[in-house]
């Protein structure tokens, strides 16, 4: 006798999920049993509308639907799934007499068909075929989400509530056209927040330009930035355009906007209230469409106040603000940090990570922020070895950030400072996932552990998102 429901509990079984949808009984019997053997998990239902409603509640990769059925039929299948299951592929099945019906539900998205009546390899090879070519579509997907993320915000690594902030504000003004300011310590990430504004904007086709205002002397920055024409100095022998022809439709990106010299403050200042420029020694106007992205380390206001930055300027630039935090106010995010290079720098993600080692990274105050812990777990993927980090693979100054004894004080200050919430928060829940772990992840056990009632600690949990697969009891 069919059942309405069947798997397998053999060892081999394979991921994909296939349902069954023919009225008749024996042909849902005959395909579960067939495709169960090949080690899919198959269910089977009677009718189309049944297949919908189980659809509702469970994803398919493949569905195998015969055409003719009481109530919907096969068709009405494919439009729901063609509408609701993007990601679900469907094989038809047909009498000899019907071909052409077999053939419209190709045409309307349908993979393939089988004629009844079929052979056991003929289904089992269409099967294969049309599991093979849904796989290979979802790679393509994954593979243009990875490409199109590749300086999407979401790739600026943090969890806590200021980067939240950040990711939410980098949403908002990337969809506009205002211009930016990114502030922040140097090595907090303004370059990357900076490209993820351009590449989740309707620029993200068009040239992102980054230029570091001091690094360039004084004499040179004017035609880095609009071009010159041939002759207009010693030197230049012919035409150059500047970085904002080049950025022309996209975005331009000028780092360390403070040290921008005086007269090229007027002229960028000109720039953006006319959206035109002249080459060095050019006589025409050019028109540009550029989007700026400012950032700095220094504090603009107060260079605004002791008249090294033009007021005007600042407010052009300043439209919406960004504001980094340092890495020493959002300590919380340092493990989640160290995952990401190790994943990036030694292919390990998962390289152990010692407590003693961890607490050494929490205790440090960072003043080189995210560039130096990525220069730190360089180091320390160059010098280590085996499956572990080795505390002595850390730069000095990080290994002499906590007492010898490696006990860690929780009263220590670090010279600038800390967000309290933070430090407290990633200590409790360094110490809610040790109870988990010792526990085997009963939450009842770790409670009493930890001297807290059940309900605290599910608060508690329910606070860090942690999510326990462990008993109560």
């Amino acid at each position: 006798m069919a059942s309405n429901s069947l798997a397998t509990s053999r060892p081999h079984v394979k991921k994909h999920r296939i349902l069954v949808v023919d009225d008749e009984e024996s042909m849902r019997e005959f395909l579960c049993i067939l495709l169960q053997r090949d080690g899919y998990l198959v269910e089977a239902v009677g009718d189309g509308q049944q297949a919908i409603n189980r659809l509702k509640d469970q994803t398919f990769d493949l569905i195998i639907s015969d055409i003719k059925m009481p109530r919907l039929d096969g068709f009405g299948v494919l439009d729901y799934v063609k509408d609701r299951c993007p990601g679900t592929a469907m094989i038809m099945i047909t009498a000899f007499s019907t071909t052409e019906q077999a053939v419209d539900a190709m045409k309307k998205g349908a993979y393939d068909y089988i004629t009844k009546p079929f052979k056991n390899e003929e289904i089992r090879l269409v099967v294969e075929n049309a599991l093979e070519r849904m796989d290979l579509r979802r790679e393509n997907l994954q593979l243009k989400k990875e490409l199109g993320q590749r300086f999407s915000f979401a790739n600026i690594i943090g969890k806590s509530k200021v980067m939240q902030d950040v990711y939410n504000l980098i949403e908002k003004v990337a969809a506009s056209k205002v211009n930016v300011l990114v502030t922040g310590e140097s090595g907090t990430g303004k370059e990357l927040v900076a490209r993820a504004i351009h590449y989740n904007s309707d620029r993200r086709d068009q040239a992102f330009v980054a230029i570091n205002c001091g690094a360039i002397p004084e004499n040179l920055l004017e035609s880095e930035l609009f071009g010159h024409e041939k002759g207009a100095f010693t030197g230049a022998v012919q035409q150059k355009s500047g970085l904002f022809e080049v950025a022309d439709g996209g975005t331009l990106f000028l780092d360390e906007i403070a040290e921008l010299p005086a007269m090229m403050q007027v002229k960028l200042l000109r720039v953006i209230q006319e959206r035109e420029f002249r080459r060095v020694g050019g006589t025409r106007d050019l028109k540009v469409d550029v989007r700026l992205v400012a950032a700095t380390n220094k504090d603009l206001g107060q260079a605004v106040s002791s008249e090294q930055f033009r007021e005007d300027l600042f407010y052009r630039l300043n439209v919406i603000q960004i504001a980094l935090p340092p890495l020493r106010e959002r300590r919380e995010d340092i493990p989640l940090l160290v995952r990401h290079f190790l994943g990036k720098l030694a292919g390990n993600p998962d390289l152990l990570v010692p407590d003693d080692v961890m607490r050494r990274l929490l205790d440090y105050h960072w003043p080189g922020n995210i560039r130096e812990l990525e220069n730190s777990m360089e180091r320390c993927v160059v010098l280590g070895r085996g499956e572990s980090m080795s505390e002595d693979s850390l730069p000095p100054q990080i290994r002499g950030s906590v007492e010898p004894s490696g006990d860690r004080s929780l009263t220590a200050l670090p010279e600038d400072g800390l967000d309290l919430d933070a430090y407290l928060g990633a200590i409790e829940k360094d110490i809610l996932l040790k109870a988990l772990d010792r526990t085997g992840g009963v939450r009842k056990r770790a409670a009493e552990l930890l001297g807290i009632t059940f309900r605290s600690i599910r608060y508690r949990l329910a606070k860090f998102d942690i999510e326990v697969d462990g008993m109560d009891e």
